[in-house]
């Protein structure tokens, strides 16, 4: 078989088609005078490919992140160099952080120009290289256009393998625009590892000597088919399952035998459930400061329980525990190879698990509060939104209603339903919301924000109305302040309050100007009816909601806070 020779094309024009060769028809970024020939062939093939033009980098990133997350293959971010990658950089961190694969193209000053600190020009090895922590797996430079189709398979290959990640390309300028004849590669599809067969029998025996197990559902890498398997691996072993940190779409909260997330703003009975079991069975997650509650539920560097180690990345194994025993697996391939082991015919947990998830369920308990409760406002979105809505949110106190009220479904039944930032990044939720939309038009995408959270990259609404998102609705929790200070403040310094109050705009009013609906909101009351008004009205929607300061999280108030505090330096 023979294949005709591509015509002679500027180098631009062929990492297009390459990025097309490897099925991304959306990718995001802020435009930038370093990559004009690339820019070029997005028109080109604009039929087969789209270009997203952003507000500002740091949104184009989370973007291409969320984008990584509700695909499972690399998110893709264009920006320029300097203050363009810089700016970019909270997205990298949050998919180093999150294990998310992505790649960041950005365009370097001409090779002409290269180490006489031309007009914006970093070393982007140094800046973004593997040896900083945080974020990214790799960084390459392409000099020459011919090896350009080699580096972009390098770069999926290696966003999507081991514990997937981010990738940064670096594409001088003048590279850009050499004309070549060289052709694209395959679709690159990552390399999955299975656990060894002896290794699966130390699970099984482990299992078998424990009393009190506990599984950790978490981490990157898991699809539908995953999913399903670890429910099955759960039902014939009666175990309680948890899930890490942000990644509560892992397993179906609705499962009896889901026991509830593990993270900020734990149920204290799950807590003290994770304390008390003498086998931890983490699957997939890095157990990470969050997870486990500040190297607490779990010490470190030798945990109380005995501790399994599932994990896609050999060199997560063993970085922060001690474990009994750790499996380098996919988790495509782990939870497929769980979900054979024979479970005996008793088992003496049963009631173990049971108590688990009639903890759960104790914990979605609420008792009222005035004007506007939180909780019956989730309980609300919940109820309203489709069964395929997907929730994303940033950083802050008021994520807690969220994680804390709506049942995500796992991902065997609609894919992807959370995208949230294990790394903490305010600003997230907005972007990824816009990035859902647009990647699903079909599907339902519900941001909550808080209002410091919000103001970091809300400009991106203007990215939302410029390219026909619809079916999205951002509730924006406007408390006067950065809750999250705050609260640790009234913790360490009691009524000693500096930097944390928030000058904040109308926010409805906002909204509008940028072509949303919006509503203002201050009780509980009003908000089931513009909420229902927002998912039919077909058109982007802001909900504003006023709450008071004083209440701080989804469990306990500032003056609670405060005096709790007082009563300690009293005592």
């Amino acid at each position: 078989m023979t294949h005709a020779t591509p015509l002679n094309r500027p180098a631009g024009h062929l990492l297009v088609e390459a990025l097309i060769a490897q099925g991304i028809d959306t990718v995001f970024g802020v435009p930038g005078e370093s990559f004009l020939a690339v820019l070029d062939g997005f028109h080109e093939h604009r039929d087969r490919i789209r270009f997203v033009a952003c507000r500002q980098e740091g949104g184009a990133a989370f973007m291409a992140e969320a984008q990584g997350k509700l695909t499972g293959r690399p998110g893709i971010c264009f920006v320029t160099r300097g203050p363009g990658a810089t700016n970019a950089s909270i997205g990298l961190h949050t998919a180093f952080q999150d294990s998310t694969p992505m790649v960041l193209f950005i365009g370097q000053v001409a090779s002409d120009q290269r180490d006489r600190e031309a007009f914006q020009e970093l070393d982007y090895r140094q800046v973004f290289g593997p040896g900083t922590l945080g974020f990214a797996k790799w960084v390459g430079e392409v000099h020459d256009a011919g090896r350009l189709p080699e580096y972009v398979a390098r770069a999926f290959h290696t966003a999507m393998q081991g514990r997937p990640g981010p990738v940064v390309l670096v594409l001088p300028e003048d590279m850009l625009t050499h004309l070549t004849t060289a052709p694209v590669l395959p679709r690159a599809e990552p390399a999955t590892a299975w656990p060894a067969p002896g290794a699966l029998r130390d699970v099984r025996r482990l299992l078998l000597a424990s009393q009190r197990p506990f599984v950790i559902a978490g981490g990157s890498g898991w699809d539908g088919p995953a999913c399903q398997a670890l429910e099955r691996f759960a039902e014939n072993w009666q175990l309680p399952v948890g899930c890490a940190f942000r990644f509560q779409d892992v397993f179906d909260n609705r499962h009896p035998n889901y026991a509830g997330d593990v993270g900020i703003g734990i149920n204290p009975r799950l807590a003290e459930r994770v304390r008390a079991a003498d086998l931890i069975l983490a699957v997939g997650p890095r157990l990470g400061e969050m997870t486990t509650g500040g190297y607490t539920l779990l010490k470190a560097p030798r945990p109380d329980q005995q501790l399994i180690h599932v994990h896609a990345g050999p060199e997560e194994l063993g970085r922060v525990y001690a474990a009994d025993l750790m499996l380098q697996a996919s988790m495509q391939n782990a939870a497929k190879a769980l979900e054979t082991l024979a479970a005996p015919v008793t088992l003496p947990w049963a009631d173990w698990t049971a108590a688990a998830h009639a903890d759960y369920e104790t914990n979605h308990a609420t008792h009222a509060v005035e004007p506007l409760d939180m909780a019956v406002v989730m309980k609300t979105v919940q109820r309203l939104a489709p069964a395929d809505t997907v929730y994303t949110n940033g950083a802050g106190n008021y994520s807690g209603w969220l994680h804390r009220f709506v049942r995500y479904h796992g991902l065997q039944h609609h894919g992807r339903t959370q995208l949230a930032p294990t790394a903490g990044a305010m600003g997230y939720g907005v972007p990824a919301a816009v990035a859902a939309a647009l990647l699903y038009p079909e599907r339902t995408v519900v941001n909550i924000a808080g209002d410091g959270d919000f103001l970091m990259t809300g400009q991106e609404l203007a990215t939302a109305t410029g390219y026909g998102a619809r079916r999205l609705v951002c509730i924006v929790v406007d408390n006067g302040t950065y809750g999250t200070i705050r609260m640790h403040q009234e913790r360490e310094y009691p009524g000693r309050v500096s930097g944390s109050d928030l000058f904040n705009p109308d926010f409805a009013a906002l909204a509008r100007a940028f072509g949303w609906r919006a509503d203002t909101l201050d009780t509980t009351a009003a908000f089931e009816p513009a909420f229902a008004a927002a998912l039919s009205s077909g058109q982007p929607t802001l909900l504003h909601l006023r709450l008071d300061a004083d209440v701080s999280t989804s469990r306990t108030t500032l003056t609670a806070i405060c005096q709790a505090a007082q009563a300690r330096r009293v005592g």
